[in-house]
């Protein structure tokens, strides 16, 4: 499990992923090589995934974004797979969870304009393998967008 050293680590990193490793072990109170080998092992454990840049869609031309809950029409594992792997090639999805309930999943997409979200729901995710039904719900603003892991959520609602 991590301690409150990789705890300081992983904060200032999702805030800053671009942060210095001179600034970042000071934050964790760690020398530079003391910091370097805290983030190697946070990476080698599969703690910290991928370093990545948060881009504006809206900035690059997605003026849509989706959320999809898709119904399968049978629950078998072959069916199931096909799905999960036709998803996996459906770029305009940015997420896919897959849901207790009356919904199998949900799907987070985003579309350039409505004509680009038409085609995506009738030629891409309407044939995918084991479809049954589609509810799309467009999202109107986005009131919070973030990746962030909270660690002290209890400090904060105490």
């Amino acid at each position: 499990m991590i301690d409150e050293v990789d705890k300081a680590i992983l904060t200032h990193l999702q805030q800053n992923g671009r942060m210095a490793l001179n600034e970042l072990a000071g934050h964790a109170q760690l020398s530079p090589t003391g910091g370097q080998k805290r983030l190697q092992k946070l990476e080698d454990n599969g703690i910290i995934q991928n370093y990545t840049a948060r881009v504006s869609r809206e900035k690059v031309g997605y003026d849509l974004m989706c959320f999809i809950q898709v119904s399968l029409h049978r629950h078998e594992r072959q069916i199931v797979h096909q799905f999960r792997q036709a998803v996996q090639d459906m770029p305009q999805v940015l997420e896919c969870h897959l849901l207790t309930g009356d919904t199998d999943y949900l799907l987070k997409v985003i579309a350039l304009n409505q004509k680009d979200l038409e085609h995506f729901l009738i030629d891409v995710l309407t044939p995918a393998p084991g479809v049954d039904k589609i509810r799309t719900s467009m999202v109107l603003s986005e009131v919070k967008n973030s990746n962030i892991i909270p660690f002290d959520v209890a400090i904060l609602f105490s």
